[in-house]
């Protein structure tokens, strides 16, 4: 693996406003990782034994629920830092995450996280924002689940993804990396089939493109105006 360069992983989210001191030592008590597409991280339920930041690449992270659902957390975007089981003083790992594509990561014990957070203090509050930004994600996705229609939550869904990891194309504002309508359905709270007809619904009114392991939003304002209109009634 190729050293790491300090200017790189200095522009993560995770290490702004880091020392060079501070990031020398993280450097250097790190280990890169490469993670071919399809393998897994970690697996749910795993003894927690390290912690992450995504260098390149996309990772998803499902969790099977008590009753055999398997529920789409979240993505991994590069800069963003997971594994962290252990600042939820967890002794195991909530989720699975797995690469959608062939991913870099670099990789810490878990044993040292909480000397890691008293010795960089710029770390710790960089991941506090973190996970307030995660945890205020996952406050509006229950509310969606509770309250919207099923079209209302995969609009939602498709504008979270584009805003986290869009790309402008000649199509339009496409997801830059692939994506499964079953990940769609997934993500939304919903069934493969419900996702299909919606998706074949907006793409016959110009709303989005489709292709395979490929969503492009083609119209914004059309979806986000969809996402946010008054519901007619609950699915």
């Amino acid at each position: 693996m190729t050293k790491l360069d300090r200017s790189l992983i200095q522009a993560l989210p995770v290490f702004a406003e880091m020392d060079v001191g501070e990031l020398d030592d993280v450097i250097a008590r790190a280990k890169a990782q490469r993670i071919p597409k399809g393998t897994a991280v970690f697996r749910q339920g795993e003894p927690t034994k390290s912690f992450f930041v995504l260098l390149h690449g996309r990772l998803k992270v499902v969790k099977v629920t008590p009753s055999g659902q398997q529920v789409l957390i979240r993505f991994v975007n590069p800069g963003d830092i997971y594994g962290i089981a252990k600042a939820l003083s967890r002794e195991d790992y909530p989720a699975t995450a797995t690469a959608v594509i062939d991913s870099v990561t670099l990789v810490w014990p878990s044993d040292i996280w909480d000397e890691f957070m008293t010795s960089h203090p710029s770390m710790s509050l960089n991941v506090m924002r973190m996970m307030g930004d995660r945890l205020q994600e996952a406050h509006t996705r229950v509310k969606e689940l509770s309250t919207e229609e099923v079209e209302r939550r995969v609009a939602h869904t498709l504008l979270r993804l584009i805003a986290q990891s869009g790309r402008s194309t000649e199509e339009g504002v496409m997801i830059d990396f692939p994506i499964t309508q079953q990940d769609l359905a997934q993500a939304s709270g919903t069934t493969f089939h419900s996702v299909s007809r919606i998706l074949s619904g907006w793409e016959s009114e110009g709303l989005v493109t489709i292709g395979r392991r490929k969503v492009v939003v083609s119209d914004v304002e059309g979806l986000s105006h969809l996402a946010e209109q008054a519901p007619s009634g609950k699915e």
